[in-house]
């Protein structure tokens, strides 16, 4: 009897450790199993994509992770979006990714590309409008970025375009990105109104929005805005009238092209809205986008008594000479005058020089240089 007994306890101490080894091998293939998966979910994660050559791949605003995946594995770029996706939200930094343009290099690894996409920086559209520009420049530029959407058919307000650059993201209207020009001169203007000089002689910000297109269009030379800023406003203090070339031209053409040639004696003389040889203050309108800077220097303008001034040389770059007389002032045009009549002939004589240089070119190729 007791060793029946002693029989039934070592057929279940071995049953029972059978299971356990059951289980332990269980155990341990799993645990293959899923390290051996582990591996090959790496492997397809960092190793080699099968984007063949570069690609720029968008990702729309407010695009999801797994939809982004899945576009990514439709366009060939990545192998298994599910991998990309789950995988790629533990073992990465972030889980939140960009809106934008994104270079994908050949052979990507979706490692590369997840990192890429949350982050890395997009790639940059601009629309670029230098200082100076017409509002008619500046809707031509818009117009003509392909990457942008609708067509902005109506002229806005002169000088209500800050010059600079403006990003977007391609698919974007046309309206909304001049409108962002917009609002940002409004914020600009206003800013800049509130810290000008207490005593000028500028009734409103429209009135300074004006002056700085002027400064704008008189100068290529940034450092000088502060001084001829103070120029015209030495004018309108003293009740003299603006003289400025720019208006003249702008009253011909409106912004809309360039004046290829010197404004005519006729022109001078004809009083026009814009011809500030011919009325009093200021013409109606700006001619132009002022920049920033322009603003500013309108708004602080330089402490000086200069009533007048001229270029320097031959090239804008070289900026201007001043003058606190009229006397002083024609010293300065007859310097001026001379310096230009001497560039003038020297491009002539260089002209010249070239054209018989193709010249003897042309007859030593005919044979007939010694006849």
């Amino acid at each position: 009897m007791n060793d029946r007994k002693k029989r039934r306890r070592r057929r279940s101490g071995n049953a029972l450790i059978d299971i356990l080894n059951g289980l332990l091998t269980l155990l341990v293939i799993g645990l293959v199993v899923v390290a051996g998966g582990l591996l090959f979910v790496a492997s397809q994660y960092y190793g080699e994509g099968p984007l063949n050559e570069e690609r720029v791949f968008r990702v729309e605003a407010g695009a999801s992770l797994s939809s982004t995946a899945t576009r990514l594995e439709e366009q060939g770029i990545i192998g298994n979006s599910m991998i990309f996706s789950q995988f790629g939200t533990r073992v990465e930094n972030s889980t939140i990714i960009k809106a934008g343009d994104f270079i994908v290099p050949a052979h990507a690894s979706m490692a590369d590309v997840y990192k890429e996409l949350t982050e890395g920086n997009p790639l940059r559209y601009a629309v670029v409008i230098p200082e100076g520009w017409t509002v008619w420049q500046a809707i031509q530029r818009i117009n003509a970025d392909d990457r942008l959407t609708g067509v902005i058919g109506q002229l806005p307000p002169e000088g209500s375009i800050l010059p600079g650059s403006y990003d977007y993201m391609p698919g974007d209207s046309r309206q909304s990105v001049l409108e962002k020009m917009q609002l940002a001169m409004t914020q600009a203007l206003a800013e800049v109104w509130e810290t000008r000089q207490p005593d000028l002689p500028l009734a409103s910000p429209a009135e300074l929005l004006i002056l700085a297109s002027i400064v704008e269009k008189e100068t290529g030379v940034a450092s000088e805005r502060p001084q001829i800023a103070a120029v015209f406003v030495n004018r309108l203090r003293t009740k003299m009238r603006l003289q400025s070339d720019p208006t003249i031209i702008y009253g011909i053409t409106l912004g809309q092209s360039t004046l290829d040639r010197g404004i005519r004696r006729s022109e001078i003389e004809e009083k026009t809205a814009y011809n500030t040889y011919q009325i009093d203050r200021l013409p109606p309108t700006p001619i132009a986008n002022p920049g920033i800077e322009a603003l500013r220097a309108v708004a602080n303008p330089d402490s000086h008594e200069y009533l007048y001034f001229v270029a320097k040389g031959a090239t804008p770059k070289e900026g201007h000479v001043f003058a606190e007389t009229y006397a002083q002032h024609q010293q300065n045009v007859a310097a001026y005058r001379a310096i230009a009549a001497e560039a003038a002939a020297q491009a002539e004589a260089e002209a010249e020089a070239a054209r018989q240089a193709l010249e003897a070119e042309a007859a030593e190729e005919a044979g007939q240089a010694e006849q």
